[in-house]
């Protein structure tokens, strides 16, 4: 956690009854982790959290998308039914012009969906080729999301929503561990200079003072990754074991979304397993998704 972090302003979540379970919200420098099966909510409370980032500090967040499956994520419905919000997708191509890159009004977009195909999005190293053709996709990726993020880093962004990581058997295979990986290292926790030089790479001489002009302080970003488990019930969840490696264990702090048992009913619950370096409340909490995202009953 970095030094300066517990000091600093919290950061809301944009649901109320969650920023009172964390003690007041969320850490600035930080990882979050929501982990949930599909449709529990994750993708409402993100959208929350990235809205929250206008209330707060006046910019919303932006919205990076790693999903592949064959259900969307429907963030542009919700986003636009909850906030009114139409999103504005960045594109992938290569930078053509770095001088209005740096440019106060140049558009980067607020959200990033980088996998187009359908599917399982892991190296399927059957052979040479295909092990090549997958570390080139990968690399495309890499440069676009980096130009995203630092695009709207520069021109005031604080707040990101990662969403679309499926579990996978074994997270090396993965696409989206790995570029997860790269993201969270290499331009969420780096200095802003470094993650110039790694967009810019041989340009970098040429357009170094726009990007001191334009340095930010990765610590008091913050980080908010929805991550689509296999346990549906909150009890499974709870159970599962931390183990080295895992994005939950390594997070700062993980919060837990998943149905209950209420009788002969099923209900949605909440739970704070950690949040390291702060106090939090230890209970289960029941919610709802209302048309306003998510609400605690």
């Amino acid at each position: 956690m970095p030094a300066d972090s517990a000091s600093s302003p919290r950061l809301s979540t944009g649901f109320q009854g969650l920023d009172e379970l964390l003690a007041g919200g969320l850490l600035p420098g930080t990882l979050t982790v929501v982990a949930g099966a599909t449709g529990i909510g994750k993708t409402q409370l993100g959208l929350q959290f990235a809205q929250a980032g206008q209330r707060q500090e006046g910019r919303r967040g932006v919205l990076f998308d790693m999903s592949a499956r064959l259900d969307s994520q429907a963030h542009a419905d919700y986003a636009r039914r909850l906030f009114d919000w139409r999103l504005d997708p960045a594109g992938t191509q290569p930078i053509a012009d770095f001088h209005r890159f740096f440019r106060d009004d140049s558009p980067h977009g607020d959200y990033l969906h980088v996998f187009d195909h359908r599917g399982p999005v892991t190296d399927q190293q059957s052979n040479d080729e295909a092990r090549h053709q997958w570390q080139v996709e990968l690399a495309h990726k890499l440069s676009a999301t980096v130009a995203f993020l630092y695009g709207n880093f520069i021109a005031g962004t604080r707040w990101v929503v990662i969403g679309g990581i499926e579990p996978a058997e074994r997270p090396n295979q993965s696409i989206q561990f790995e570029l997860f990986e790269y993201v969270y290292h290499q331009v969420l926790r780096k200095d802003s200079q470094w993650v110039a030089r790694d967009l810019l790479r041989q340009h970098y001489r040429a357009f170094a003072s726009l990007a001191e002009e334009h340095a930010y302080d990765w610590r008091q970003t913050a980080c908010l990754l929805l991550y689509t488990s296999h346990e549906v019930m909150l009890d499974h969840l709870m159970e599962r074991p931390l183990q080295d490696g895992d994005l939950l264990a390594n997070a700062t702090t993980l919060i837990y979304l998943g149905k209950i048992r209420d009788g002969a009913k099923m209900a949605r619950g909440m739970f704070v397993a950690k949040h390291r370096g702060s106090a939090c409340r230890e209970e289960v909490a029941r919610f709802r998704i209302e048309d306003r995202g998510l609400v605690l009953e």
